[in-house]
This record gives C-alpha cells, structure tokens and sequence, in this order.
C-alpha cells in the first residue's frame, strides 16, 4: 500500500513538473503550442544528447565516407519513389516524370541505388510529402507541433505522416527484423550526417528552438509555394522570442529535430529555407557529406508498427 502511494505521488510531482514547464511567460505569436513544445524539445534533445549522437559518432568513425555516402543514396533512391507520387499527385507532372527516371536512372546504372548517377545526368531531386501534397490543394498547416522522437512538425504535417507511412516502400519490408535494421541503419546514417550541421547550430543559434521552428515552417512554405514563407509564416524574429526570468537559454537542438527542421523534408540536409549549401571540405581533406541526406523517410517496422522518425533533406 505504501509503495503504491509512493508510487502515485511520485506520478503526481512529475505531472505538475511537466504542467509547469509547458507553460511558457510570454508565448510567441502563432506559437499557441509552444510551452508544450519546447519541453517535448528538451526531451528529444537528451535522447539525442545520450543516445543517438554517441552511435552516430562511432558509426561515423568507423564506416569510411564512400560507405556512407552509398547507403545515403541507397534510402533516397527508394524515398525518390514515393517523391514521385506526390508530385503526380500536385498534379507537376514534369517533376514526377523526372523523379521516376532518377528512379530508374540510378537503380539500373547505379548498382540499386548506391551511386547518385542521376544527378550527374542532369536530373534534379526533388522533395515532397503528403503534408506538402495536403498543402498544395490549401490545406492550412494548423499551429507548430513537436512530437516526441519525431521532432518538428505541424498539425497538418502529422495527420500527413499516416499517409506517408504507408506510401514508403520500406513499410512493406518483410521479416520485422529487416525492417528494423533498415530502420536503424537509416536513422544512424541520417545522423552521422548531421554531426556538424547540429554542432554549428548549436554553437550559432541564440535560440535553438526557436530557430528550427523557423527554419522548418520557411522550408514547408517554399515546398508548397516555392516561396520563402516570408508572407505566410508568423514573425519568430529576436523581438518576438519569449522572456525568461532566469536568463538561462532553451535547450540545444536534438539531432533528430534537426534533421526534420533545418533540413526540412524529412531525412533531408541541413540546408536554408531557401537552398542548400555545397558541401565543405573535412579537415582531413575528404569531402563533408553532412549536406547530402536522403529526403524524406520513414523506415517503420512491418504492418502495424508505427512510423518511424521524420527524417529530413
């Protein structure tokens, strides 16, 4: 009996403490979630903190660059597909017709996927999602949402992610045990990576969340209209950012997050709103590949597992 008081009142105390830090003094406009936000940010950035970036570092280490760059084309070669439908579906014809011959272009040419020949052909990649799909017919996007392990998102976004579960190639994978590994070979490559992107944001970002918030809804704004959001997404600018008591600074960005954020679509690189930065060059004189991560994926378990993380371009 006393362990089980123990137990609820422990439950209690966290439940206020999570109450507590979801609320947030001066809310930023257009950001009606962002107490709730932000504490499932801090949340995502210790799993990153403590899990996920340890693993990325050794896989890093210890797969040379030319391995990594193959099974980073070989998940955008399959997430190329379902870029393909959605651009049917937007009704850009040209764009989808493209997509499928980069498709088969680098399946047929590119040992299934592993070199990019498409794009040295001249053939452009593109990104899309069935949040993007939703947005193109004038779908509004709803208020900002962080989700757990997911990272950022909106409304709109994340009703989207149910489509997009089923519409990738992967979800379909049989035995479960391959489609985990696939999953956790995706996810770890996606943040190897990211490694240097997450490491200059945290270092130049005041705010970090506020800055992948702003950079994520820009990137959705430019995927939909081909603008930069300017016009449509709300003021996150330095004025705008809450006020704290204490001074402390919010927490540092989560890889996971900054893989969807600044990347925006899904396993994408880090890239601006706008375009995408050339990759840089390592101290050690090979090329930086942190720039060039499959678009947006979803390796999920088999059939009624749930999707996996919401990885960027």
């Amino acid at each position: 009996m006393r362990t089980t008081r123990a137990t609820n009142a422990t439950l209690a105390l966290a439940l206020t403490a999570l109450a507590g830090c979801a609320s947030v003094p001066t809310p930023t406009p257009g950001d009606p979630l962002e107490g709730l936000n932000r504490t499932v940010f801090k949340v995502n950035d210790t799993v990153d903190t403590y899990a996920l970036k340890p693993v990325a570092k050794g896989y890093k280490w210890a797969v040379p660059q030319p391995v990594r760059s193959s099974v980073t084309n070989f998940f955008s070669n399959i997430g190329d597909v379902y870029v393909a439908a959605n651009e049917l579906l937007q009704l850009k014809i040209a764009d989808g017709v493209g997509d499928i011959m980069r498709v088969v272009i680098n399946t047929v040419f590119g040992v299934g996927g592993l070199f990019d020949v498409a794009t040295l052909a001249q053939l452009p990649k593109h990104s899309a999602d069935f949040g993007v799909t939703l947005g193109h017919y004038g779908v509004p996007s709803g208020p900002y949402l962080v989700l757990p392990l997911l990272g950022p998102s909106t409304v709109r976004d994340a009703t989207g992610l149910i489509v997009d579960y089923y519409g990738n190639p992967l979800s379909y994978v049989n035995p479960s045990s391959v489609s985990w590994a696939l999953y956790g070979l995706n996810l770890v490559n996606t943040r190897a990576n990211l490694l240097t992107t997450v490491d200059v944001l945290s270092a130049a970002a005041i705010d970090k969340y506020s800055f992948i918030r702003n950079a994520y809804l820009q990137r959705r704004r430019f995927l939909i209209s081909g603008t930069d959001g300017s016009d449509g997404v709300p003021n996150y600018d330095e004025d705008s950012l809450p006020k704290y008591d204490d001074g402390s600074a919010p927490a540092a960005a989560s890889g996971a997050q900054a893989a969807s954020a600044p990347a925006a679509s899904g396993p994408a690189a880090a890239s601006t709103p706008a375009s995408a930065p050339a990759p840089a060059s390592g101290a050690d004189g090979t090329q930086d590949d942190s720039q060039t991560v499959p678009g947006q994926q979803y390796v999920p378990p088999t059939h009624g597992g749930l999707p996996g993380f919401h990885l960027p371009h």
